[in-house]
């Protein structure tokens, strides 16, 4: 059994039109979201083994503070390039060349090949993935090789928009 954690990064900033979308910043609720995206990763119990994320500024800085706050050793922590407007089949390559070793994976991401990998894995639709959600997944599997449509089962599916007042 292997878990795959995916969070989308936390909302970004659109205000400076020239900047180009790699290096869009977060923006003021990115920043007022994040503390609770990491609280809710620590209630979910969701520490991995490894983290991988998009090198692009808003899913860097998202990753950052979950990596401070859940305390993940940096070198548990990798940025992958690849991830940058992946489509499925690119993030499921980084996935199955993961040493078996790993138990839980965690995956910080852009949309829609978090949730279009989402939907993939679990052979069915994930309805709604906005900016800081989380969705945790126990695989079916012994070996990150064998990750493949409908090996996934969805533990949880967790956005900003369920704890609005």
């Amino acid at each position: 059994m292997k878990y795959l954690t995916l969070v989308r990064h936390a909302k970004s900033s659109w205000k400076a039109v020239d900047l180009p979308d790699f290096e869009r910043p977060l923006n003021k609720r990115g920043k007022r979201d994040l503390p609770a995206l990491c609280e809710r990763l620590i209630a979910f119990g969701a520490q991995p083994d490894r983290l991988l994320f998009s090198p692009a500024t808003r899913t860097r800085l998202t990753a950052e503070r979950i990596i401070e706050r859940l305390s993940i050793p940096l070198e548990h922590c990798q940025e992958c390039p690849d991830c940058y407007e992946a489509c499925t089949t690119a993030l499921l390559e980084q996935i199955q060349i993961q040493p078996d070793s790993i138990s839980h994976l965690m995956l910080v991401g852009h949309n829609p090949g978090l949730q279009d990998l989402g939907s993939f894995l679990l052979g069915d639709t994930v309805p709604h993935f906005p900016t800081s959600a989380v969705l945790q997944l126990q695989l079916d599997i012994d070996h990150w090789s064998d990750c493949a449509p409908q090996t996934g089962r969805c533990l949880r599916l967790d956005y900003p928009g369920l704890h609005a007042n």
